[in-house]
């Protein structure tokens, strides 16, 4: 038979991989499923963070009840942020150096504490420089994305210690109070500290727990220490995680009485923003900020929490119920 003339039959090859329609296809699907679970993996961290945060502040509020339960008094808060702690001075009013200083052995860094004791002057500012530059892990929260030293206000000298180029920060304060009563670089030497002539900030007025040369008994909360803040987060603005420019931001853990180490409670708490306000309570989570109350427990707070509440729990003695709760 022949075959000229004959059509042949077409096969079809088979076809291995995706046309770019189904490629797009299953991008977009990838696309959909990433967009779907990356905030719950952000807020899955977020919360990690904030437990961590958490703990930190649970640590140091133990650290501040120990050392109530050894000297009978919460630290102070030093003489102010022209001072670095002195290791020869023990703890209480006569030492320049502020809260969290005093606390160091109780948070298993008494290393940082003995820096510089029993040395001769020159010898012990050098020294007191270079504490200036350490820090603890206890006092950073993990979710602010900032240096763990800042570059030195090139203006800033230090009464007692030399300048150390990159200074160490805390992003917990005490309380300080429900009202600002501002905050100075003390006196010029210690002889004047010591002295009688130097104005201090009259503590007759001042309604918080940690403060310029404090002295606060657990019997002096009169409100209850469930309804008095201990210690807590603070706000700093975003631009100057990196940069001295945030006034409260900026100094080491071992100064003395500053914005870095105490805020009040007259202003509502804010989460990080553009504008430095040193004075002001907060933190770098974006839904609570979180304080350790003179109890020892740790809260998360709304930063709609009503402003007459929040202001109140600075005061450690104001006699008043606390309206609407927090």
């Amino acid at each position: 038979m022949s075959k000229i003339g004959a059509r042949t039959k077409c096969v079809p090859e088979s076809r291995n991989g995706f046309t770019i329609v189904e490629l797009l296809v299953s991008i977009s699907i990838i696309g959909v499923l990433i967009a779907i679970l990356l905030p719950a993996v952000q807020y899955s961290r977020e919360a990690a963070r904030r437990t961590h945060c958490k703990n930190n502040l649970k640590q140091l509020a133990t650290a501040i009840h120990l050392h109530e339960s050894s000297f009978k008094v919460l630290p102070s808060d030093g003489w102010g942020f022209k001072w670095i702690a002195e290791p020869d001075r023990g703890t209480g009013v006569n030492q320049p150096g502020g809260w969290i200083y005093q606390i160091l052995p109780y948070i298993e860094r008494n290393d940082l504490r003995q820096m510089g004791a029993g040395l001769p002057d020159a010898q012990r500012e050098q020294v007191l420089a270079q504490l200036t530059h350490l820090g603890t892990a206890t006092t950073r929260c993990p979710s602010r994305p900032a240096a763990d030293q800042c570059p030195i206000d090139p203006a800033l000298t230090w009464v007692n210690a030399d300048i150390y180029p990159m200074v160490s920060r805390t992003d917990y304060v005490g309380n300080g109070g429900d009202f600002y009563y501002g905050v100075s670089g003390g006196p010029s030497s210690l002889a004047e500290g010591d002295g009688s002539t130097y104005i201090w900030p009259d503590a007759t007025r001042i309604t918080g727990v940690l403060y310029v040369r404090s002295a606060t008994r657990i019997s002096d909360l009169t409100d209850g220490s469930t309804n008095t803040y201990l210690l807590g987060e603070k706000y700093v603005a975003k631009g100057n995680y990196m940069t001295y420019g945030d006034k409260g931001y900026d100094q080491p853990i071992v100064s003395g009485d500053d914005w870095d180490l105490i805020r009040w409670t007259d202003e509502a708490p804010l989460s990080d923003g553009d504008v430095a306000m040193p004075t002001r309570f907060g933190s770098a989570h974006v839904q609570v900020f979180q304080m350790a109350l003179c109890d020892g427990s740790v809260r998360a707070i709304s930063y709609s929490i009503d402003a007459a509440v929040h202001k109140q729990l600075g005061n450690r003695s104001d006699g008043r119920p606390l309206g609407g709760g927090f």
